[in-house]
């Protein structure tokens, strides 16, 4: 194993990517965030590579795999702080609104148009659960060594992943306000947004899973990324039960 370059080089296209959507917010041009999103994805792409080799090569050891672990927990933790911010701000708002939006909530103007928690959003909760028991069972059947099983299971999430983003896009669609439509809107996008963010990271890294599995890179004893995909994905699972309790059907019955 060498000292990688990677890192560092992730850090300085995340700083790319930070100050271009400063800029694009500011100055209405998305070319700095571009090229930052496209490093970081370059960059993505040769450090997990790197992973991948490694793993193959017999390098990861126990010592290895709990580091693995434990930056997984760390990293989960972070991404805890990220949305409690954004619900922070939407209790806020919820439970003191303004004199702007009328000193109610949703804000004027919003009663008839807010999504109804038991259409579109019941069924991607039904979807998002589903695909967190199949991600289970995958798991499950490949400590067993079940490895059809196992197979079946992560072309299972992935599937209901990309049904997961199918329809929440549908959602954004046929919505009737904005991400600029008062501060509901901007809380409703940002929560919702970057949650549908998440689920798309998640699907792709289930898929590269699932195509490591298919070239029998994992074994029984020896799936420490998919574990970790894993967790990620019963992470996305959790925030979406608070976002369609407090958001949708919280919001929408006061």
């Amino acid at each position: 194993m060498e000292v990688s370059p990677w890192p560092l080089f992730a850090s300085i296209s995340a700083l790319a990517i930070t100050f271009g959507g400063v800029y694009w917010w500011h100055y209405n041009s998305a070319f700095i965030l571009l090229i930052g999103l496209l490093l970081n994805f370059l960059i993505s792409f040769c450090w997990f590579g790197d992973v991948i080799k490694e793993n193959m090569g017999g390098f990861h050891n126990t010592v290895v795999m709990f580091g693995f672990r434990f930056g997984m927990i760390l990293f989960i933790l972070s991404e805890v702080m990220f949305f409690f911010s954004f619900f922070w701000s939407y209790f806020n708002n919820c439970w003191g609104p303004t004199a702007e939006i009328g000193y109610i909530w949703p804000p004027v103007g919003f009663n008839n148009i807010v999504i109804d928690p038991f259409s579109i959003p019941l069924l991607n909760t039904v979807v998002l659960l589903s695909s967190g028991a199949s991600v289970t069972w995958a798991h499950h059947a490949l400590v067993s060594q079940d490895y059809d099983q196992a197979f079946i299971g992560l072309l299972l999430t992935v599937s209901l992943g990309a049904y997961f983003l199918f329809l929440q896009g549908n959602e954004y669609f046929l919505s009737c306000f904005s991400i600029n439509s008062t501060v509901y809107g901007t809380v409703f996008f940002m929560l919702t947004g970057f949650h549908g963010f998440h689920v798309t990271i998640g699907t792709i890294i289930l898929l590269v899973c699932f195509f490591r599995h298919f070239f029998v890179h994992f074994s029984s004893n020896q799936h420490v990324g998919f574990e970790a995909a894993a967790w990620y994905w019963h992470f996305v699972d959790v925030v979406w039960l608070f976002l369609y309790f407090f958001v949708y059907w919280y919001g929408y019955n006061l």
